[in-house]
Order: C-alpha cells, then sequence, then structure tokens
C-alpha cells in the first residue's frame, strides 16, 4: 500500500450531494449527502463515516490484538452510538457495545485490548481530545 493517502470529492448533483474515492481503493467509492432541505439524504452524513471510521479502526486493533494474546476470536461485533452535540453540530461522546466469543478468554484480556487499542488505532487518537469514548463488552 501507498504511504501517500488522498481522499477525492466530487459534487454530483444541485445540492451537496458527492462521490468519494480514495487513491488506495480507486474502484470503491460512497456517497455523501445531507437531509433536506440542504441536501436529498441520499447518501451517508459526514457523522456516520466518522462513527464507520472509530468503529471499524478500534475493532481491528481490538480483534489483533486478542488474537496476539492468543485468544481465537470466533465472534466480534460491535455497535457505536453517537452522541452528538448542535452548538456546533458535531459528536460529543462515543459509546460502543461489543459482543464477543472467544474460546476460554479472559476478561482481563479484554480490557487490556481495549486500553491498547486507545493508544494504536489512528481514528482514536485523532478525535481523543474532542470525543469522548467509553466502551462495554458483552463475552459469550
Amino acid at each position: 500500500m501507498n504511504d501517500e493517502l488522498y481522499v477525492d470529492l466530487k459534487l454530483i448533483n444541485e445540492k451537496v450531494k458527492f462521490s468519494a474515492v480514495s487513491n488506495q481503493r480507486q474502484g470503491q467509492e460512497i456517497t455523501m449527502d445531507y437531509v433536506p432541505p440542504l441536501g436529498d439524504g441520499e447518501g451517508f452524513l459526514g457523522l456516520e463515516i466518522l462513527l464507520f471510521s472509530f468503529a471499524g479502526c478500534v475493532s481491528t486493533g481490538i480483534t489483533a490484538l486478542l488474537r496476539r494474546m492468543g485468544n481465537s476470536v470466533t465472534r466480534y461485533e460491535m455497535r457505536a452510538y453517537g452522541i452528538r452535540k448542535m452548538d456546533p453540530l458535531s459528536l460529543e461522546k462515543i459509546h460502543a457495545v461489543i459482543t464477543l466469543n472467544a474460546d476460554g478468554i479472559k476478561e482481563e484480556d479484554v480490557r487490556k485490548a481495549i486500553t491498547l487499542a486507545e493508544s494504536i488505532s489512528p481514528v482514536w487518537i485523532a478525535i481523543r481530545n474532542n470525543v469522548e469514548v467509553s466502551i462495554d463488552y458483552i463475552l459469550q
């Protein structure tokens, strides 16, 4: 993978609907839009994409760390809740709940993986001083 990272955004309607693609994934386009009347609601909101990014980045870190600790993760799911602040419109808090199965996993391994993920997940690092984050987990 090339070290250079950029995204191209292109307006595709008469409102605020955009098509976006990364130089790293040229064939994988996403659509962004905003709610009416400013937009048509035909794409993801920026805050949704930020929440997707957080959940995906942190989950990658946590699952990789758990596996390095010798755990066989057989199921992993995360639901991330974004609590919005209205003035200015932004994310005030993210609360995530992880549900996972891993044979013989210890709770201390999960807590350690979550703590370590905070220091290695680029998206978490990027929002650290602006968004309060809490993560709970359920072992099944």
